[in-house]
């Protein structure tokens, strides 16, 4: 089982680094630095299955999972992260029961799920087949993006559904379905966000949410709201941070 899909089980805050850029350095440099996983945005980035292929090889023996967030509900998609080694899947838009029972069926092997199987990266081209294959549908893990107004009032049916591990609120898909974009601290969009948790909570499904400012005191307050799946920071972002920081040189 995944580092985060243990701590997740155990009530456990997991904690993980962002890539956008898709350079496997960049994601070893984070991997290294003792994130429990390291999300791969592959719908708002160039990143492709190549891509992602090189990240898995990159953070390898780091013990950090790589999550592929995948740019829709696409089971041909899933299948190619997960062959490459992915320790799970986040999907967006997740807005009916339907989808995220798509989104199960699509992460697992029959008779759980659809996913196909082969003699990939992921079993060892071959050499650990047996033992991948009877584990897996236990050991992945399968997150929900609930991103839009329509899935905060469906939450507890999305979320009652089987073999959904974690929720992870996208803030400003969020707002911007409420015709609020980017107003993050809006009461309405506050409001939506504490009524997913409360669907978690009652659902026991992990609460996640990006914490996309670069604030260790915003992740601990995230942690004590009760949110256990934290994306934290974005790896452009602190490129930009650090820049920024040896920049101020300048103002000295």
């Amino acid at each position: 089982m995944s580092k985060t899909k243990d701590k997740l089980k155990k009530n456990e805050p997991a904690l993980g680094g962002w890539t956008m850029t898709g350079h496997p350095a960049v994601a070893e440099i984070m991997a290294g630095e003792g994130f429990d996983f390291i999300g791969v945005d592959m719908e708002h980035t160039p990143i492709n299955v190549e891509g992602f292929y090189r990240i898995a090889l990159a953070a390898k023996g780091t013990g950090c999972d790589v999550l592929a967030r995948l740019p829709s509900c696409d089971a041909v998609l899933a299948k190619q992260v997960l062959d490459m080694g992915a320790a799970g899947i986040i999907v967006p838009s997740v807005n009916s029961p339907a989808e995220a029972a798509q989104s199960v069926a699509m992460a697992k092997f029959p008779p759980e799920g659809i996913r196909g199987a082969s003699l990939c990266r992921a079993t060892g081209f071959g050499a650990r087949f047996n033992e991948y294959f009877q584990n897996h549908n236990r050991d992945v893990l399968v997150v929900v993006m609930l991103e839009h107004i329509k899935a905060v009032k469906q939450a507890d049916a999305i979320l009652a559904t089987p073999g959904v591990d974690a929720a992870l609120i996208g803030p400003y898909d969020l707002s911007a379905s409420m015709g609020l974009a980017g107003q993050l601290n809006h009461p309405d969009v506050l409001a939506a966000q504490q009524a997913i948790l409360g669907a978690c909570l009652r659902q026991k499904v992990a609460a996640g949410i990006h914490v996309v400012p670069l604030d260790a005191a915003e992740v601990q307050r995230r942690i004590e709201q009760g949110f256990r799946f934290l994306p934290c920071g974005i790896d452009t972002a602190f490129v930009r941070e650090g820049c920024r920081q040896m920049l101020k040189a300048r103002e000295t």
